[in-house]
């Protein structure tokens, strides 16, 4: 990548036999104290959403940006996901983020409420997007260590972000988001969930 501020990995994609074996595998437990390979790996997750969401960079380095990246998607079969959420103003200016790199992250509790995204989910190691409505928990409860405050967290999300959690949780178990999509009526609203 020549002048990149960092070594840009691949990331699998499903629609290759090989890296798919590894995208359904369930991840490992992440021991601590963590090893410099996995400080590395934890720091790189969070470093490719931010690098990606730069739109100049997205394009000059052929990047799709994504609000997620789990350790499994760059081949490493560990319990490691980053979460970058930046939401805007009316003048498209950042207003706020939200940031974690969760290592060994676990859904302690939930809502009974479903929820979905409106336009349907994407995925950075699903090049064609699979069409449909994927229902998740609109309410959930996370804990895990966070890689950057180092501390422990358990700490509740709704909405997007819990749909955004729960996508990158998945897959730590090899689950990947369109393997919840109802296969015979996709677009089929999902009784009592929020749209959003």
């Amino acid at each position: 990548m020549g002048d990149c501020m960092f070594n840009i990995r691949k990331i699998l994609d499903e629609s290759n036999k090989n890296e798919n074996k590894i995208l359904r595998k369930k991840a490992s437990d992440v021991s601590f104290p963590l090893s410099k390979e996995d400080e590395e790996t934890a720091l790189y997750l969070i470093d490719y959403l931010r690098f990606a969401s730069i739109e100049e960079n997205a394009i000059k380095y052929n990047l799709r940006p994504g609000v997620g990246l789990a350790a499994p998607q760059l081949g490493i079969s560990k319990k490691m996901i980053a979460i970058f959420i930046e939401y805007f103003d009316e003048e498209n200016k950042v207003t706020n983020k939200l940031e974690y790199v969760l290592i060994n992250p676990k859904i302690v509790s939930h809502s009974a409420r479903l929820a979905y995204l409106r336009g349907g989910e994407g995925c950075l190691s699903v090049k064609l997007d699979k069409e449909g409505f994927v229902p998740r928990y609109f309410f959930i409860t996370v804990t895990g260590y966070d890689y950057l405050t180092k501390k422990t967290i358990t700490q509740k999300f709704r909405g997007y972000e819990a749909i955004v959690l729960q996508h990158e949780i998945d897959h730590l178990d090899g689950v990947l988001y369109f393997d919840h999509i109802n296969k015979e009526t996709p677009w089929k609203k999902i009784d009592g969930a929020i749209e959003i």
